[in-house]
């Protein structure tokens, strides 16, 4: 059976991008392709949206699809954890439709976010810097966002951060108690860096995008979780196993 999909901001990097894996993965057809001047309703008869738009018009996009029962992937920063929460709960009364929220596609990213919240219980002292193109309109992240709340629910009973004088503007945005500092810079497609302050030493964890590449081979994992999904499902890491191998 072919899953017919529909990319909402089709004319974007992103959209391109997942126009292009879409025609070349196994079982998906292109169906529909949706410029920021487009009708939504261009995506009906389609099996499955794919939302790679804007934070302010992502929300209209994903409520559109599943009011006509249509499952959607969202590739769009900005979905904030309210923001999730009160999908969940507009989810409830459809048990059978699924929304995919993957703040960042790339492989390397999700890990790295991984290995931050496994360190974040032996740390106290946790800051996130991270940088994208200058034409990146929200900040900070959907990946530093993710990873943030990722760190918190590690250290669970632990409690907040140590994030002092958080109070001074230059301290940055705390998300769940993180201290994150964004950069907007010409030259730079996508870096962020976890740095985790202990008495005596510093841990770095550090990933960088070097090309709109590195997000392929997520987009088709994504794509493929999106046709079975219930409910909603947040991060790429929920969608690959992150469980350590064990040798023979």
């Amino acid at each position: 059976m072919t899953t017919k999909v529909a990319v909402v901001g089709a004319s974007g990097r992103m959209g391109r991008l997942v126009s292009k894996i879409v025609t070349e993965t196994p079982g998906f057809e292109l169906y529909a392709q949706i410029g920021s001047t487009g009708d939504l309703s261009e995506m009906l008869g389609a099996d499955l949206a794919v939302d790679v738009t804007i934070p302010a018009v992502s929300h209209t996009i994903v409520e559109f699809a599943v009011s006509h029962g249509i499952p959607v992937l969202v590739g769009t920063s900005g979905w904030s954890a309210d923001r999730i929460r009160a999908l969940e709960r507009r989810l409830a009364s459809t048990p059978d439709l699924g929304v995919v929220i993957i703040p960042n596609f790339s492989v390397g990213s999700v890990l790295a976010s991984s290995f931050a919240a496994m360190a974040a219980r032996f740390f106290d002292s946790i800051e996130i810097v991270e940088a994208h193109h200058a034409t990146k309109i929200d900040s900070p992240s959907g990946t530093a966002v993710r990873t943030a709340e990722l760190i918190a629910a590690a250290r669970g009973t632990l409690g907040p951060v140590s994030a002092p004088h958080t109070d001074q503007r230059a301290r940055g945005q705390q998300v769940a108690s993180v201290p994150i500092h964004s950069l907007r810079l010409q030259g730079v497609v996508a870096k962020q860096d976890v740095i985790l302050g202990g008495v005596g030493e510093v841990l770095t964890i550090s990933h960088e995008t070097l090309a709109p590449s590195a997000y392929e081979a997520g987009i088709a994992i994504a794509l493929r979780a999106s046709v079975e999904a219930r409910g909603v499902v947040v991060g790429l890491d929920r969608l690959i196993d992150l469980s350590a191998g064990q040798g023979e």
